[in-house]
């Protein structure tokens, strides 16, 4: 093994670090600073449990104070510049654990006085195959409880608002994108917040699942070199500082061995990039126009859409949200296929698992934040556009054939196309229908009313 990489003496960590940086000049990306927050409070958390337990006698509790000092500065954001170790590096992430057990052993020393190793010290009574696993699932959790929630919850809040504030407004509805009989706009709103909110309920479900964490399992899950009672008080501490529903897994070996439980988060992170992208493309079809479109909607007007035609104005936060659901969808196909290498006892497809749940996370947040912000919020509806749409579209034909039957209306649709006339015209010109039952039967605003 080669050894010889010079470490710069203006930096903290150490030659594994430095022989990660040689070993390994991939994207230019570094690992996200969640994973690295994540992985300090593991670090602060196992200090203070290897301070207390006689077992590990070479973590006293004053290095064991300042081992989780530092690693709690590291968790609120402090001294992220010491982590340049490339997203894509070693599958288990070792690498990343290393560079992390050399900042922490370094600034450690430099308070209490006295050497602190890497290894022995910092990460006392782990491994790799453990910690890291372990700090994707807190830093994912943390992710979709602390950011993706809230902003879920707050769209489907707005669109449940615009449903309400739609619900009289009756248009025609659509099929196959062409005419089907009349909807309520308030009943699609309504519908689109339904998506949001089985999405919530879908990743509130699975979040106990990703905070089962394998730590204490060490190198493949039989716990070789942690005291019995590390885990499970590592675990509580971790829990009650971040606010997550974090356990031990039952099964230490299978939550190292196999990453599922992100497979499964990663589909539901899809599952809310499908409903997000139905969404904006009703939006965006909707606000089209305005002349030549349907032009059913207004969309707050954010900036100029083309340096050539002058007023012109595009749906610019519905596109920025499909586009964002794209990358989600590669995002999963990686995470997917990652998830099914796990060989034997370790999955060495980790920093790619974490790179895409993440980032999926992350953009989801983002773009799902300003798209309720900034355009569904202010969505106005154009409701005579609306209504009339409904009324001059010929599927309303549809509530005559308990009268009339199929095949005539088919006829009265046909000849009403082809004269550029209403099918109520060719019914009455017929004599099919007097022009009270007519009345009655073609009321869009009933034809469209929840039964």
């Amino acid at each position: 093994m080669v050894e010889n990489q010079q470490t710069p003496t203006d930096v903290a960590w150490g030659t594994q670090t430095q022989l990660a940086i040689a070993n390994f000049p991939i994207s230019g990306r570094p690992v996200d600073p969640r994973l690295l927050r994540a992985l300090a409070q593991i670090k602060a958390a196992a200090a203070a449990v290897n301070g207390a337990l006689d077992e590990v006698s070479s973590v006293d509790s004053a290095m064991a104070r300042a081992i989780a000092a530092v690693a709690n500065e590291i968790a609120g954001g402090a001294y992220l510049d010491q982590f340049p170790v490339d997203v894509f590096q070693t599958g288990s992430g070792t690498s990343t654990n290393m560079n992390m057990n050399e900042v922490v052993a370094t600034l450690a020393a430099r308070r209490l006085g006295r050497a602190v190793h890497p290894n022995d010290h910092v990460n006392a009574s782990q491994s790799s195959n453990d910690v890291i696993p372990s700090a994707i699932r807190i830093a994912a959790a943390a992710g979709v409880v602390d950011e993706l929630l809230p902003v879920l919850q707050r769209l489907a809040r707005v669109l449940r608002r615009k449903s309400r504030e739609f619900a009289a407004i009756v248009k025609a509805g659509r099929t196959h994108l062409m005419d089907a009989t009349p909807i309520m706009l308030g009943a699609e709103f309504g519908a689109y917040a339904t998506q949001i909110e089985s999405n919530v309920a879908r990743l509130r479900e699975c979040i106990p699942r990703v905070c089962e964490l394998p730590l204490g399992g060490t190198a493949v899950g039989t716990g070789i070199n942690a005291p019995h009672q590390f885990a499970s008080r590592t675990v509580r501490r971790l829990a009650k500082e971040t606010a997550l529903p974090l356990r031990t897994a039952r099964d230490r070996s299978a939550r190292q061995a196999a990453q599922d439980e992100l497979v499964e988060l990663s589909g539901h992170l899809r599952t809310v990039a499908v409903s997000l992208i139905k969404i904006a493309n009703d939006v965006r079809w909707m606000a089209s126009g305005p002349h030549s479109g349907l032009n059913e909607i207004e969309l707050p007007p954010l900036q100029a859409g083309s340096s050539i035609m002058p007023g012109k104005v595009n749906p610019v936060l519905c596109e920025v949200v499909t586009q964002v659901s794209v990358q989600v969808f590669g995002n999963d196909a990686a995470v997917a296929f990652a998830g099914s290498q796990g060989s034997f006892e370790l999955n060495t497809y980790l920093p790619v698992i974490a790179r895409n749940v993440l980032e999926s996370i992350m953009l989801l947040t983002n773009a799902t934040r300003e798209f309720t912000e900034r355009c569904a919020r202010d969505i106005v509806a154009h409701e005579d556009i609306c209504r009339g749409y409904a009324e001059r579209s010929p599927a309303i034909a549809a509530a005559l054939n308990s009268r009339l039957g199929y095949d005539r209306v088919a006829e009265a649709v046909h000849e009403a196309e082809r004269d550029g006339v209403t099918v109520r015209e060719i019914v009455s010109r017929r004599g099919w229908l007097s022009a009270r039952e007519l009345d009655e039967l073609l009321d869009v605003q009933r034809l469209a009313s929840p039964q």
